[in-house]
C-alpha cells in the first residue's frame, strides 16, 4: 500500500539505537496487550484478481461473502514467500526479498489521543532502489465502516489490476482508489472515467473513504509524517494531524503514529462504533506496491468483539 512534514526532534540513545521523539508524552506500553500481525508480499494481486475464480483458487467463496482474513489467517508466511519468488502474481521479483515481515501492533487512547505502536524487524532487506528517500514507510489505514469492501478485503478494496506497476497500468502511475468512484469496473480495473461530481459527493458525505496514516522513515534522520485518504485516488491532506515517534535498535524498528480522536477532516475515533484497520510496510527502498501488508483487522475503543480492544 503508498502515503507538513513535521519535524521531530533526533537524539542517539544507548548502543547507537536512534530515537525519534515528538511533544506527546508516551503511555505505558508494558500494560498495553500486544497483538501479532502478519504482514506478507502481495505482488500483483488485486481487487480484481481476488474476485477472479480462473486466477483466485477463493475468489467463489469471497464472492460468496467471505473475508480474506477468515480463510487466510495463518497462510501469510507461505503466501508472501511464493509470491516473492516471482512464482506468483510477481513477474518482476526483487532477488533475496522475503516474503513476509511479523509486526507487534498495540493501541492505546488517552481522553484526547489515539497511539498506534508497531515493533517489527525488516530484516536483510536487499535495496530495490525504488525510492530515493526513505529505506522504511510505516502506513495505517482506518475505515470507519463505510467502506464494506475494505472491512472484507483490506487494502485489496483500493488496488486494481490499472494501478501503477499493475498488469493493466499501461505506463500509467495511478494511485489507489475506491472502485465506486469509477463509472464501470473491468477485470482490468476502473480507469480514470470518474461518476459525475454530484455522485462523488454523495459517496464522500456517506462516508465512502479511507485514511491512512504513513511514517517515513531513514537511520539517523527524523521522520517525514503524512495522513491523507483513498477516495478516487490517493492524496495527502493538510493540515498534518498526525505524529510520529521511532527508534532503530539492533535491527528493530519501534514505531508509535499518534493523532487526537477528533482531528479535522479525519475519521472521528469514537467508541460504540467498529473500525476497519490494516497496516504496510515498505522497506529496501521499496515503492508503490512493492510493499508488505497485512489482511484487514476489526478495532473498537473501550469494549465491544473486535481484533483490537482500544482502551
Amino acid at each position: 500500500m503508498n502515503v507538513s512534514m513535521k519535524v521531530l526532534t533526533v537524539t542517539l540513545g544507548f548502543a547507537g539505537a536512534l530515537c525519534v521523539s515528538s511533544a506527546i508524552a508516551a503511555p505505558n506500553w508494558s500494560s498495553v496487550p500486544a497483538k501479532d500481525v502478519e504482514l506478507f508480499y502481495p505482488g500483483q494481486s488485486s481487487w480484481e484478481w481476488l474476485l477472479t475464480p480462473s486466477e483466485h483458487p477463493g475468489a467463489t467463496k469471497f464472492r460468496g461473502g467471505k473475508n480474506c482474513f477468515a480463510c487466510h489467517n495463518g497462510d501469510e508466511k507461505n503466501m508472501g514467500k511464493l509470491i516473492a519468488s516471482g512464482k506468483k502474481n510477481e513477474p518482476a521479483p526483487i532477488a533475496g526479498k522475503s516474503g513476509s515481515i511479523d509486526a507487534k501492533v498495540q493501541m492505546t487512547h488517552d481522553a484526547t489521543n489515539m497511539y498506534v505502536r508497531l515493533v517489527f524487524a525488516p530484516g536483510s532487506q536487499p535495496d530495490a532502489k525504488q525510492d530515493k528517500e526513505f529505506a522504511t514507510k510505516v502506513t495505517m489505514m482506518i475505515d470507519a465502516g463505510g467502506v464494506p469492501e475494505v472491512a472484507r478485503g483490506g487494502c485489496f478494496a483500493m488496488c486494481h489490476q490499472d494501478s501503477a506497476d499493475m498488469p493493466a497500468a499501461n505506463g500509467a502511475d495511478r494511485t489507489m482508489y475506491l472502485y465506486k468512484t469509477r463509472q464501470k469496473l473491468t477485470a482490468n480495473g476502473g480507469g480514470d472515467a470518474l461518476v459525475p461530481a454530484d455522485a462523488l459527493a454523495k459517496l464522500k458525505a456517506s462516508g465512502y473513504s479511507v485514511e491512512y496514516w504513513q511514517a517515513r522513515l531513514n537511520e539517523g534522520k527524523p521522520a517525514v509524517v503524512e495522513n491523507g485518504e483513498i477516495f478516487a485516488k490517493r492524496e495527502e491532506t493538510k493540515p498534518t494531524v498526525v505524529s510520529a515517534d521511532a527508534s532503530y535498535k539492533g535491527g528493530t524498528w519501534t514505531v508509535t503514529l499518534t493523532r487526537k480522536l477528533n482531528a479535522p477532516g479525519m475519521v472521528a475515533l469514537a467508541p460504540g462504533k467498529t473500525y476497519t484497520v490494516g497496516f504496510a510496510i515498505h522497506a529496501g527502498h521499496t515503492n508503490k506496491r512493492f510493499h508488505y501488508v497485512s489482511f484487514e483487522r476489526s478495532m473498537t475503543l473501550d469494549g465491544g468483539n473486535a481484533d483490537f480492544v482500544v482502551k
